[in-house]
């Protein structure tokens, strides 16, 4: 003889010890919507990514347009990444790669002038900072433009990536 099943309580070990099946939800994502932190991300990364941009530029004497992207890329990255997905970080983020790929530049401006006049290329930047900007500015040309919208395009485009 059997005994009676009772019917089910809700009580997932009421059926022996052994747990029912229940489709489970996976935990919701972590809300990352911190706009401060999102922009000093960004600036942090675009700081460092300018300097690596300027000592490449300087060390090969020479502009390169994907590492203009690459710095663009990285401070949209950070910006996301922390920050989250407001509104304000795409935009922001491309803006501050702006001034990244423009302090590379000067960078790689007063690496190469420091070699020329064997001087120290730290030195030149920040004592003779009015010759380096004098010289990027005579140096400019449509294709620095260019790398700028790069970076631009690259670090908002990052920024919406990230936070996706």
């Amino acid at each position: 003889m059997s005994q009676p099943v009772p019917p089910p309580s809700g009580n997932p070990f009421a059926n022996g010890g052994a747990p029912e099946p229940y489709p489970m939800a996976p935990p919701p994502a972590p809300v990352r919507d911190n706009v401060g932190l999102g922009l000093l991300a960004a600036l942090v990364a675009a700081i460092l990514a300018g300097v690596v941009y300027g000592a490449v530029m300087g060390g090969i004497e020479r502009e390169i347009g994907w590492a203009a992207v690459g710095v663009g890329f990285l401070t949209g990255l950070a910006a996301g990444k922390v920050g989250g997905r407001n509104p304000v970080l795409p935009i922001a983020s491309a803006v501050v790669s702006l001034g990244a790929v423009y302090l590379g530049q000067l960078i790689g401006i007063a690496i190469m002038a420091g070699k020329e006049l064997h001087i120290s290329a730290s030195d030149l930047f920040f004592q003779e900072f009015g010759l380096v900007t004098e010289a990027w500015n005579e140096g400019k040309d449509p294709l620095t433009f260019l790398f700028f919208a790069l970076a631009a395009f690259a670090a908002f485009s990052g920024a919406k990536k990230a936070s996706a």
